[in-house]
């Protein structure tokens, strides 16, 4: 802009009033410069000046004015930077502690568990810096291995209560629920309750969740779909979305729609990985408002790797999305071995 003024002036011998564009220069430098390039900036904007009215004639009282309020909005530009360098550090140190919350609370899974090669990811957004509500977990237990994945309603400690008290239930209830819909109804008996106990915003929450389940032989693959979206299962260059055959309401509302417990049963074969995920992925939209499908991504020969799948899926949603998420996300995937 300095530059552009000097310029602009030259060329048409003065006879264009380029003030506006040397007063605007620090401001814009503000926000995104240095405290030092803001300054700077500031400084070459008054030379120029100085040297424009030099080269045109004689400086006067006149010119006093204009070049005091060049240095004055030098000075509130250098203010405006300070304040900003300032809330960016503020918000810096809230996304490293939500991040840090967030990994006390959501531990990285064990990379094996049983017969299964275990991934997870968990992506922040960049807009947020509270602690979001996405959820993972799986444990083996007598009655075989069982993995929860959900999406709480809303951010922050409310969330984190929520997503504590589902974590240790479904704990819990793996252990000692000889089936999966007893350990749903027990989840969903532990959400009604903390809702009950809540006032304001947490008292309207709940928790969309996918709880699958194999057994000890691996020989089916179980899953109680709670108002998510459809876990993927990739294997031999295919994505087959597991759409639940009767759809159910997310945790919290099981009082609305009964007490029955939709459980579906699919195949996986050896070498076949399961992919769950939440609506930060399915959701994410590029600059055009188109929302990302994974099916495709996933859809061409990928090693039987959990990591990899995660890895390939990640990739592909941040490309279409341009490099954010407008949303968090949690990926959790398994692979079946021999």
């Amino acid at each position: 802009m300095v530059v552009g003024a000097f310029v602009l002036d030259l060329s048409t011998l003065g006879g264009v009033n380029v003030f506006p564009l040397l007063a605007a220069a620090p401001g814009v430098a503000a926000p995104i410069l240095s405290l030092r390039g803001t300054i700077a900036t500031g400084v070459a904007a008054n030379l120029a000046g100085l040297a424009l009215v030099y080269l045109e004639r004689e400086p006067t009282r006149d010119d006093l004015v204009p070049f005091t309020s060049l240095v004055l909005l030098t000075v509130i530009a250098a203010v405006v930077n300070v304040l900003l360098r300032r809330d960016r550090r503020q918000l810096r140190t809230s996304r490293e502690v939500a991040a840090a919350v967030q990994h006390a609370v959501l531990p990285d899974p064990p990379r094996r568990v049983g017969r299964l090669a275990v991934a997870s990811r968990y992506e922040v957004a960049h807009e947020e810096a509270a602690i979001g509500g996405d959820l993972f977990a799986i444990h083996e237990t007598p009655h075989g291995i069982r993995m929860l994945l959900a999406d709480v309603r809303g951010k922050g400690l409310e969330a984190v209560r929520t997503v504590n008290a589902l974590l240790g239930c479904f704990r819990e209830a793996s252990d000692h629920r000889p089936d999966l819909p007893g350990v749903v109804r027990q989840l969903e008996d532990r959400m009604q309750a903390g809702i009950g106990q809540a006032t304001g915003a947490e008292a309207e929450s709940f928790a969309t969740a996918v709880i699958a389940e194999l057994p000890p032989d691996c020989s089916v693959l179980r899953i109680a779909n709670r108002g998510h979206s459809a876990p993927l299962l990739v294997h031999e260059g295919k994505a087959s979305p597991l759409e639940p055959t009767t759809p159910s309401l997310p945790l919290g509302l099981g009082a609305l729609g009964g007490d029955d417990v939709p459980v579906d049963r699919f195949d996986l074969p050896v070498g076949a990985t399961l992919v769950l995920f939440t609506d930060g992925i399915d959701e994410a939209r590029d600059a055009d408002g188109v929302f990302f499908d994974p099916v495709p991504v996933l859809c061409r020969h990928l090693p039987p790797d959990p990591d990899v799948v995660l890895d390939a899926l990640l990739t592909a949603v941040f490309r279409h999305t341009g490099g954010k998420l407008q949303d968090d996300a949690a990926l959790f995937a398994v692979t079946l071995d021999e």
